[in-house]
């Protein structure tokens, strides 16, 4: 019975050491989203076809980092950044600003505005990012919160084989629900 119990046990143990290591990806070690074919703006990623919608370049500061391993965007955009530019990159308003993030959302608060609750909302956004290569994934996966990078790709519309749609904003006047931009990130520097 003893024995019975130990080899249940290690197999439990080496069933979910094969799923954290082999099945679950980290942000490292997951394939760059490379396309497979294209042609008028759109490519092939997986099951998905994303399409182009505006070319998009940034100077910004990391406010947050948050990586996914779960959601239905993981496999493509494995890590969302909350960024900063203008006033929001600024240290001294960004020390009276707490930054939070999750599922796929970026907040904030502040128990007194540093400055106008506008100039938050259009100087600071929560993007998800699509390493276009090898060498984008590789910087994403060490990037920390409170490096200035420089960034630079589409914003695009992610259509998938089974009907799911991720489709970026296009303006940075928006808030709430669906004002997240989605980047097919094709350069990524930290610069300082």
């Amino acid at each position: 019975m003893l024995i019975r119990r130990l080899t249940l046990i290690a197999a439990s143990l080496l069933g979910l050491w094969m799923l954290w290591v082999i099945v679950l990806p980290t942000p490292s070690s997951l394939p760059p989203s490379m396309p497979l074919a294209s042609g008028s703006g759109s490519w092939r990623v997986a099951e998905h076809t994303v399409s182009t919608l505006q070319s998009f370049q940034l100077e910004a500061r990391i406010l947050g980092r948050e990586d996914y391993y779960f959601d239905r965007g993981a496999k493509l955009s494995p890590t969302d950044l909350a960024l900063g530019w203008g006033p929001m990159a600024d240290p001294d308003v960004l020390r009276h600003i707490s930054i939070s993030q999750r599922n796929r959302w970026y907040f904030w608060r502040a128990e007194q505005l540093p400055i106008e609750r506008r100039q938050i909302e259009i100087h600071s956004a929560n993007m998800h990012l699509i390493p276009a290569n090898p060498d984008v994934a590789n910087t994403l996966a060490g990037l920390e919160e409170g490096q200035q990078i420089r960034l630079s790709g589409q914003l695009v519309r992610v259509e998938g084989d089974d009907g799911y749609n991720w489709v970026s904003s296009l303006s940075r006047e928006d808030t709430g629900d669906g004002a997240c931009e989605l980047i097919w990130v094709e350069q990524l520097t930290v610069v300082h």
